[in-house]
């Protein structure tokens, strides 16, 4: 099933820094469509348009969309598209301290603090713990890892060790993490523990622009097997969903952040990932266009860990969607106009979502549904 990749725009208040050096805010949205406006440098204002369009600045503004707004939005969906057992993933791309991690993982313990990926695990549960149907049943397990200067390292390693794993490709499933942690868990509690534990491990640093900027892109993955067993043929039939929850790292100007010495070179390999990201992007958004002339692009990849671990969401075989996340700060103009024209490339991205089941419980399903219609078709005969 052919779906373009989902986008989104979010942005956020004016920080402290920004505050301090009274700049102007210079983004505006309207239902489904984001603005620049004009100042000194740029006389005209830029439009573009997404799928979503989230309002965070001012609180008492009627457009203003928290946590919740933002997940029923985005998380819900792929939810669904996780219990229909198609692959799904959602990644949140912006400028360092854009509020991507708090988009992603929220900000404290308070229920509207809480971000996408808490919220859409509890949500998970609940669906889970309502399910009535003694034939059917589920299981869930869970990986988290952060790719740190183009290194691919588990959060969720019990000894705690930093080790560096390697990236693998399986011939039918693609790229892959050899060895990394796998555990499975019952609840949301046990879920939001781990994440608990993994964002202990993840690196994060100090820098100008964000006093707690993530120098790394973390992934944390859902793998939802639902088995229905099958009383007339006594099997069970499978579907396997996976389901990426991606926060990157934000791209970074060095005469911003004041990085040096680790943190440059952090910065360094940040850059060098997304921007070969953006590379990938525009290749994918050209790629519908030269498939409907005969030819077929050639797309990067491989130029990156993060490219080459994400290829299945992005034109591959997942229900995809991106979070661009933006500041509001005529400051930071540049940055977010960059960020936007990302986006709006992604919009052009094409995925071909399929249903994962085992090929024996295809063909099952498929003559049983046959069958089915053959029998009603014998009652109305014979009615």
């Amino acid at each position: 099933m052919s779906s373009k990749v989902k986008v989104a725009v979010r942005v956020r208040p004016l920080n402290k820094r920004e505050l301090d050096i009274d700049t102007n805010i210079v983004v505006d949205m309207d239902n489904n469509q984001t603005f620049l406006l004009p100042t000194s440098t740029q006389k005209l204002p830029r439009t573009f348009a997404f799928d979503h369009c989230f309002w965070t600045i001012d609180e008492k503004n009627p457009k203003y969309a928290d946590q919740e707004k933002v997940f029923a939005a985005l998380g819900i969906d792929v939810l669904d598209s996780a219990f229909e057992g198609y692959n799904a993933c959602i990644f949140a791309y912006g400028q360092t301290g854009s509020g991507k991690s708090y988009t992603m993982m929220g900000a404290g313990s308070e229920e509207h603090l809480k971000g996408i990926i808490p919220r859409l695990c509890d949500t998970m549960f609940a669906r889970i713990d309502q399910n009535a149907d003694p034939q059917l049943s589920f299981t869930v397990e869970v990986s988290y890892m952060e790719i740190y200067n183009e290194k691919v390292r588990d959060l969720l390693n019990p000894k705690g060790e930093k080790h560096h794993l390697k990236v693998r490709e399986h011939l039918v499933l693609g790229p892959y993490v050899e060895n990394l942690s796998k555990l499975a868990v019952r609840s949301f509690c046990d879920i939001n523990d781990l994440m608990s534990e993994g964002n202990k491990s993840r690196t994060v640093a100090a820098t100008q622009m964000n006093a707690e900027s993530s120098r790394s892109h973390a992934v944390f993955s859902i793998v939802l097997t639902q088995t229905s067993f099958d009383p007339a043929t006594q099997t069970g039939l499978e579907k396997v969903s996976r389901v990426s929850l991606v926060d990157l790292a934000g791209s970074e100007r060095v005469s911003k952040t004041g990085a040096e010495g680790d943190r440059l070179k952090e910065g360094s390999n940040i850059n060098k990932s997304l921007t070969t990201l953006g590379i990938v992007i525009s290749a994918l958004a050209e790629q519908g266009i030269a498939a409907k002339k005969g030819k077929q692009g050639f797309v990067p990849y491989r130029d990156s860990t993060l490219t080459w671990l994400l290829k299945d969401n992005l034109g591959g075989n997942s229900r995809t969607v991106m979070v661009a996340t933006i500041s509001p700060a005529e400051d930071n103009y540049e940055e977010s106009l960059s960020t936007l024209r990302y986006a709006d490339r992604a919009k052009k991205i094409v995925n071909h979502a399929v249903v994962n089941e085992d090929p024996n419980s295809r063909v099952i399903r498929e003559l049983r549904e046959e069958v089915e219609k053959l029998r009603l078709m014998l009652t109305r005969g014979g009615g």
